[in-house]
């Protein structure tokens, strides 16, 4: 059935149709899980589910494509559920995502063309386009397609917007174009391509958002393609919630204008391995660089791990006042994980691959290095008295090193002098976080771009790589120690049954943490407010199960307590 629209509403196969979805990422779960979720979805009143690609996950090394299976089996799942779909390709997706879902490699190339009709930036999209329409085009399932996301927050390129559109219907799209912005004036006339259906974003204040969507669209169905019913999280600030009353209520005026919504989020899910984001706000004080946490539970109607929370059962009664005939029943969730204390029995160092020689630190992108540490060493000439040791635009994070002694761990934000003397050696091993995902420093590369000796540049590094990826298989020595500067530990774990549970990293600092092989993402203890690291119960195995764990800073504890109970931090209400 076809998807029809003019400015009283949405129709399918030539009937009145109103669009209830939810967001839920197949990049931020198992493929596993998608059909409890799918139907979890269904249970809440959606008819609807929408998903963003994203571009870097399936090409991260350009030319090496993965994972494209799981675009339509993700749709199929939702088919199995009695969902539609909508499909929000990008290329540029945001969604709080390591680059906004864009690939270091194009960034790096493109730079400040990025996100224009500039034939470097779209010479890739189409080869991007080329492989993942295919996989959705044709699937019956399929509702509506998204031409770009949010880019009246962006950029003006009209001609860049028109390149996407043809390029989407050269390529067998169908069904309704749409573009979705903020209810502004600017954003929506730099955003919107003509002729096409131009949908709004927000979290609250419906009436007066759908008022300026009508005003510049009169001819447009009224459609929140995000409404925002949770917030993300980011590392050193406390947890962002929403009251489910508050929330319901804000679902409760959308519908109330006869307009359509997806739940942004539904299910939000977790920054697996390194794909967190980032934000840039320099107006909030300081530097303004803002990591996002390795959950993305977004306080979502579905938690973390897909279990109904109270605002589930909020918006499925918001949802039945508008709806005809019962929903379907929640299916039954996975097993908790009992309650266990996992001891490190084994250690190893951090191995790193040597990159050669450089006058000055390489980028991230210059090396080939999506994520992970680069190592720096070079030496500082002598003798000369003390001058302070300085680290120009560093990108993140990293720990500095004076002739193999720690003399501090510098942040993105930091200020940090350190009084040196030579001659001596130094080393830098800089640590990456989530890549901006929004404004203008989106596709920002990685890494230091000056070590100064006082006002001298130091030249001549050698450097090493580590990258963050699955299944690092360390080479384990003696059992632990004191641990000194990035270090491997791990242990054996018996789990009677796959279960969902949580790793309580309280007693860590900072690192990485893989269960079986898989990377479950970042921690940051020290850090906060996320404590602990969800392990998805396809993950486990009955019986033997390998825990890594890949500590930065070096860590008090020994034990790593595993159960049912999640540590995302100390709710406070946006």
């Amino acid at each position: 059935m076809t998807l029809t629209y003019d400015q009283d509403g949405f129709a399918l196969g030539g009937h009145p149709h109103r669009i209830f979805a939810g967001a839920a990422h197949y990049f931020r779960s198992h493929p596993e899980q998608w059909p409890q979720l799918m139907r979890s979805l269904a249970a809440m009143g959606l008819n609807t589910v929408e998903t963003y690609l994203a571009w870097n996950y399936h090409e991260r090394v350009e030319g090496e494509w993965r994972r494209l299976d799981e675009i339509p089996r993700f749709l199929d799942a939702a088919a199995e559920a009695g969902l539609r779909t909508i499909v929000r390709p990008g290329p540029y997706i945001c969604a709080e995502w390591d680059n906004g879902g864009l690939p270091s490699w194009i960034t790096a190339r493109a730079g400040r063309a990025i996100r224009t009709s500039s034939p470097v930036f779209l010479d890739a999209v189409n080869r991007y386009l080329d492989a993942v329409v295919p996989r959705f085009s044709d699937h019956p399932s399929l509702l509506m397609v998204q031409i770009e996301n949010e880019y009246g927050s962006f950029g003006s390129d009209a001609e860049y917007l028109a390149a996407l559109t043809a390029a989407l219907i050269e390529r067998g799209i169908r069904v309704p174009l749409f573009t979705s912005d903020g209810p502004s004036d600017v954003m929506l006339t730099g955003g919107t391509v003509p002729g096409r259906l131009a949908t709004v974003n927000f979290g609250s204040n419906a009436t007066e958002a759908f008022a300026t969507l009508r005003r510049l669209r009169p001819d447009d169905a009224s459609m929140c393609m995000e409404f925002w019913c949770g917030w993300f999280d980011h590392w050193g600030h406390d947890r962002v919630t929403r009251e489910a009353t508050d929330a319901a209520a804000s679902l409760r005026e959308i519908l109330a204008q006869n307009a359509s919504v997806n739940l942004y989020m539904a299910h939000g899910g977790t920054n697996f391995g390194t794909w967190a984001g980032a934000n840039h706000h320099p107006e909030q004080g300081g530097e303004g660089y803002r990591p996002t946490v390795t959950s993305y539970d977004y306080d979502a109607p579905l938690d973390e791990r897909g279990a109904p929370t109270p605002k589930f059962f909020a918006f499925r009664e918001e949802f039945q006042r508008v709806s005809d005939g019962p929903f379907p029943d929640l299916p039954d969730l996975p097993p908790l994980a009992e309650q266990q204390s996992i001891r490190m029995t084994r250690e190893a160092p951090v191995r790193f691959q040597p990159a050669g020689r450089a006058p000055v630190p390489p980028s991230f992108e210059e090396l080939g290095l999506d994520h992970g540490l680069v190592r720096c060493r070079a030496a500082v000439p002598g003798p000369r008295g003390p001058l302070p040791l300085t680290l120009d635009r560093l990108r993140d994070r990293a720990h500095v090193r004076v002739d193999g002694a720690l003399e501090a761990i510098v942040e993105r934000t930091g200020d940090v002098e350190i009084p040196v003397s030579g001659p001596c050696e130094v080393e830098i091993i800089v640590e990456s976080l989530g890549r901006i995902n929004y404004g203008p420093r989106i596709g920002e590369t990685k890494g230091v771009d000056a070590i100064r000796h006082g006002r001298q540049q130091l030249h001549g590094f050698d450097i090493g790589v580590f990258p963050i990826e699955d299944d690092p298989q360390p080479e384990w020595g003696t059992p632990v120690a004191a641990l000194d500067g990035p270090r491997f530990v791990g242990a054996d774990f018996s789990v009677r049954e796959q279960a969902d549970g949580y790793l309580d990293l309280s007693g860590w600092s900072k690192g990485y943490v893989w269960v079986n092989g898989f990377c479950l993402g970042r921690y940051w203890s020290a850090a906060g407010p996320q404590t602990s690291l969800y392990v998805p119960w396809p993950v486990l195995r009955p019986g033997r199960n390998e825990i890594v764990i890949l500590e930065l800073d070096g860590a008090p504890s020994a034990d790593v307590p595993f159960g049912p109970h999640p540590g995302l931090g100390v709710r406070h209400s946006s």
